[in-house]
């Protein structure tokens, strides 16, 4: 599960508890009768019962099908001595299978995009003039291709990031017992929450206006709400959910902050589809247009690791800026 613990996926900020009735109305569950988080299908309170929960949420058990996510929201500047700052919008776009192993795992093929947009119009940007600096800077698109996964009756180890996070493998492994909780309305809620600090593959030196230094500090924050009664229902072979995801990263390296105290705080509600027709119009005519291959899950025989976030992605498809203009 490296880094995104599945898929799209921040905070019980947002209330789930006391909007659980609202959600629920809105989105009915496919089943009827009486279930808990303790059965009859599942038992969250087990790895196996974990796993293939997290399963049918990242992916369908019925692998001829893709399952499609995607989140929206919006992303602030944050500085020392001032309030944060809305800057733009983004949009990710996702698209993943399963591939049931041997052992019972499951792997999850996955690509995913992330978009940002112009907070008033919705329009995805190609330019942004960044108020921090006074310039105009091209937007890069995250085109993360792939970013797989393993869904295993034990909890993930961290990212290494192609071995940027170094990793201790001696240690046993937890069972993969998840956090959920019942919230009302005949609803569960699941949050989970990752914090890293690694070495930058943009090292200031070469990167003297996309690196933020010598470190990567990143946090990640999921909450997933979902019928029960659907996590229940052996007859559904995929979970559809809504939720939050927050980041906390460094400045977006095509921002060129250089190393200017301060980071990025994304906040985003975030949904999963049947169809790549339910996400935006806008957002699916870019996709059509500059990304066609994300709009499809990877084959099977493309498994491949390790994955890489996108501030590596970007350290091997970019080129460092030239010196800002006087």
């Amino acid at each position: 599960m490296e880094r995104r613990n599945f898929l799209l996926t921040g905070t019980m900020a947002l209330g789930l508890s006391a909007g659980a009735e609202a959600f629920a109305a809105a989105s009915p569950s496919k089943s009827t009768g009486t279930a808990g988080l303790k059965g009859p299908y599942l038992d969250l309170t087990t790895g196996p019962g974990n796993k293939l929960a997290m399963a049918r949420i990242g992916g369908d058990l019925d692998e001829s099908k893709s399952k499609f996510g995607g989140a929206m929201g919006v992303v602030a500047g944050v500085r020392d001595g001032e309030p944060l700052r809305d800057l733009f919008g983004f949009e990710v776009v996702s698209a993943g299978r399963l591939w049931k192993q041997p052992d019972g795992s499951f792997r999850v093929l996955h690509r995913e995009t992330v978009l940002y947009t112009d907070l008033k119009t919705g329009d995805v940007l190609t330019e942004f003039n960044n108020p921090y600096t006074n310039e105009k800077v091209r937007v890069v698109d995250v085109a993360n291709d792939p970013w797989n996964e393993h869904v295993e009756d034990f909890k993930p180890r961290p990212p290494s990031y192609g071995g940027l996070n170094k990793i201790d493998t001696s240690k046993p492994r937890d069972p993969l017992i998840l956090p959920w909780r019942e919230v009302g309305g005949g609803l569960a809620a699941l949050s989970r929450h990752i914090h890293l600090f690694y070495p930058a593959a943009m090292k200031p030196d070469k990167w003297p206006r996309e690196s933020s230094g010598p470190m990567n500090r990143v946090s990640e924050y999921f909450t997933y709400c979902l019928p029960i009664a659907d996590l229940q229902n052996p007859k559904l072979t995929t979970l559809h959910h809504s939720g939050t995801w927050v980041r906390v990263t460094p400045w977006l390296p095509w921002m060129l902050m250089g190393q200017t105290p301060g980071h990025i705080l994304y906040h985003s509600t975030m949904h999963s589809y049947d169809s790549v027709e339910e996400f935006k119009p806008k957002i699916l005519a870019h996709m059509r247009k500059h990304h066609p291959i994300m709009l499809e899950a990877p084959p099977k025989e493309s498994w491949s690791k390790p994955n890489l976030s996108s501030l590596e992605v970007y350290a091997g498809d970019e080129k460092p800026a030239p010196a800002k203009k006087p």
